[in-house]
């Protein structure tokens, strides 16, 4: 074998070296650089325990030693809408429909601890669930939906703080009865109802009674009022006969009842259909007087 066979073999066996440290650089690059979508977390273990949690972004990590145990994603959940029954405080059978979003935030607890999330928040939903509700009456259910839900939500999150877990929103779909009770609320409603009426026909009709008494009672102050005003008029007319036969005496008095019995029989003459007036006998004494009280007056 010649120097050139020797030196064509070296560079042969130089040339795999480079080749295989040029690989091994690529593989170390490849295993140690780890790119994180930003809606993912990944959890590194080295050699079966945990060694760091990479965020979004690049990362590196020790390659051979270091691997990515778990990909977590960090995007908010909805569990399957979840069923069960509860009895209130009122000793009635109810049925509610829940759904619960949550997110992970620390997935190092979530991996570590617990081994079915969604199994977990659902169990622990159903039970805080039937012991909220179990402290209320129906009707308290029914209208004070928001209270409960927002005692829900805190309880659920004090549960599962331990397996890094936020919980962003709890909802109470639906609270189904039994067709009992139904009926039972049925009829109490009706009844409500037709209580609610009688109260406002009944507050009708006192209302009436007090508008009729009113009206009677402004009917007779008027009545009253005019009797007052016809009362003082007679008695000024009263007062002025008594001042003028005061200050004329008796002759004053004399030529006004003489006055009234001429005006009397005049309008007596007037009426219509009347061919014949009967004129009491000391009319024409009345007419004399009346003349004479007449002529001897300025």
């Amino acid at each position: 074998m010649n120097t050139n066979d020797i030196l064509l073999e070296l560079l042969s066996g130089g040339t795999i070296v480079t080749l295989l440290l040029a690989g091994l650089l690529i593989l170390c690059v490849f295993l140690g650089v780890r790119i994180v979508s930003q809606s993912e977390k990944h959890v590194v273990e080295r050699f079966g325990r945990l060694r760091a949690v990479l965020g979004p972004g690049i990362n590196f990590i020790v390659p051979f030693l270091d691997r990515v145990a778990h990909k977590v994603s960090i995007l908010e959940r909805q569990l399957p809408t979840a069923s069960q029954d509860a009895i209130t405080a009122d000793n009635v059978l109810v049925q509610v429909e829940t759904s619960v979003f949550y997110r992970i935030l620390e997935p190092e607890k979530t991996v570590y601890r617990i081994r079915d999330v969604d199994a977990a928040i659902a169990t622990t939903v159903a039970g805080i669930v039937r012991a909220e509700i179990g402290k209320m009456e129906l009707d308290e259910v029914q209208s004070n939906r928001a209270a409960l839900i927002s005692t829900i939500k805190t309880s659920v999150e004090d549960q599962v703080d331990d397996w890094g877990i936020e919980v962003t929103r709890a909802e109470i779909l639906d609270v189904n009865l039994d067709q009992a009770t139904r009926d039972a609320m049925l009829q109490q409603l009706n009844a409500e109802r037709a209580r609610r009426a009688q109260v406002t026909e009944a507050e009708g009709q006192k209302r009436a009674v007090e508008l009729s008494a009113d009206a009677e009672l402004y009917a007779a102050e008027q009545v009253a009022k005019a009797r007052r005003i016809s009362a003082e008029a007679e008695a000024y007319a009263t007062q002025v006969v008594a001042e003028a036969i005061s200050r004329n005496g008796l002759e004053a008095a004399q030529y006004q009842v003489a006055l009234k019995q001429v005006e009397a029989l005049a309008t007596l003459a007037k009426g219509e259909g009347r061919q014949t007036i009967l004129v009491p006998a000391d009319a024409l004494e009345a007419f004399r007087n009346a003349f004479t009280m007449l002529k001897g007056r300025p």
